[in-house]
């Protein structure tokens, strides 16, 4: 199969992740999907592929040669639930580079990259779900690799260690992976965007629930006794620094994203998530959300306002800082293949985020995919054939 045919058959497995359940995976499919992958590399001659209980898969493709590095490809097989349905791609074979009309009347138009897309082939939605090139055009382009290094007339290469995992799209995916059983000595996933993206910064991210208690008492008799927790929620929101929120900011800029806003006037609750590439200003921002808590219930009363800050993951350029040399190769891969590298802080996190705190250091490369999470999510056949040679020159040089 080629890597499209790969991409075609994997979206359709419908493998939306759900953060409301304990269990891994979150979802069934995933690991249909799982089992769909591990029984393909089991076809290509990868005896000991695997999926574990938690649907995690793992294989292993010796080296051919001389090249003692292990070298690991990782990418994500569950997708958001931005927007939920059943998958059915589209492929629009010469792009002419205007404005695409889906099936069910969703107008894809306006992005800037799409002139630079015409005269490619698109494979798109039809409008009623996320495509799923996040990061099923990871797993695509990792298993045409594998087909392509089991061919016989196969370049040498460094053995290459295959990871497939579940839940990463709520933050999950890097929990139960077995990272001295892959036994690499580094990695990289395959799950960025444009072509050419090479990545090794990655937001320090935190959650915040402040949660608000009030007094409801009967409005007729109210004054001077009621205090409304919904008024007093959107007070605390009102103090947070109106121009940080992810609309007004790009780049190494942070944030706070309210998430979630509940409640009556009893008791309300809002849910947030911060973020900052610098460690600094992020302990800042933890700081500044704890300062609020503390002035308004000094206004309100003690107990009137809590606030709950929990870490999610920390900035990957700290590990990566002292073994630069795996983007150094990355970079040479993407120019060997005639691809300028595009080297951006993640607005995020990925699996490796976590994974280089575990002891495998692994920054982020490019899928070719755009519009992740939305109706509009679409790739290009090309980019998705160009990562598969990258893939093969990063093992080819390791």
């Amino acid at each position: 199969m080629t890597v499209k045919e790969k991409f075609l058959r994997y979206v359709q497995v419908e493998t939306t992740s759900e953060e409301s359940c304990e269990t891994c995976p979150s979802s069934p499919n995933q690991m249909v999907l799982a089992k769909m992958l591990v029984d393909e590399l089991h076809a290509m001659g990868i005896a000991n592929a695997r999926v574990d209980e938690h649907g995690y898969v793992y294989a292993t493709i010796p080296a051919k040669g001389d090249h003692p590095a292990k070298v690991g490809l990782i990418a994500h097989m569950d997708t958001s639930d931005g927007v939920r349905g059943a998958t059915k791609p589209v492929c629009i074979p010469d792009y002419d580079g205007k404005a695409i009309t889906l099936k069910n009347g969703v107008v894809i138009d306006g992005f800037k990259f799409l002139p630079s897309l015409k005269g490619q082939e698109l494979i798109v939605t039809s409008g009623d779900s996320v495509l799923g090139a996040d990061d099923k055009a990871g797993v695509a382009e990792i298993m045409a690799l594998a087909q392509r290094l089991l061919a016989p007339d196969a370049p040498e290469h460094c053995t290459v260690c295959i990871g497939f995992t579940p839940d990463e799209e709520i933050g999950r995916g890097a929990d139960l992976f077995d990272v001295p059983g892959f036994n690499a000595d580094y990695a990289y996933t395959v799950d960025g965007g444009a072509l050419g993206e090479l990545e090794y910064e990655n937001f320090n991210a935190a959650s915040c629930k402040v949660t608000v208690k009030g007094v409801n008492i009967h409005p007729g008799s109210a004054k001077n006794q009621m205090k409304n927790a919904l008024l007093m929620a959107i007070e605390w929101n009102s103090m947070l620094p109106p121009a940080e929120i992810p609309a007004h900011t790009e780049g190494y800029e942070g944030f706070y994203h309210l998430m979630h806003l509940s409640g009556d006037e009893e008791q309300a609750i809002l849910g947030y998530i911060i973020r900052d590439h610098d460690a600094v200003k992020f302990d800042e921002r933890k700081a500044t959300v704890q300062r609020i808590t503390d002035y308004l219930n000094a206004k309100w009363g003690e107990g009137s306002f809590t606030c709950e800050v929990r870490d999610s993951y920390r900035n990957m350029k700290e590990m990566l800082e002292p073994c630069m040399f795996i983007v150094d190769k990355a970079e040479a891969a993407f120019r060997a293949c005639g691809v300028e590298p595009i080297k951006t802080p993640i607005r995020g996190g990925t699996d490796g985020a976590r994974l280089s705190y575990m002891g495998l250091p692994c920054p982020n490369l490019s899928t070719g995919g755009y519009n992740f999470h939305g109706r509009k999510e679409l790739i290009t056949v090309q980019a998705m054939e160009k990562m598969v040679d990258v893939l093969e020159s990063i093992v080819r040089n390791a």
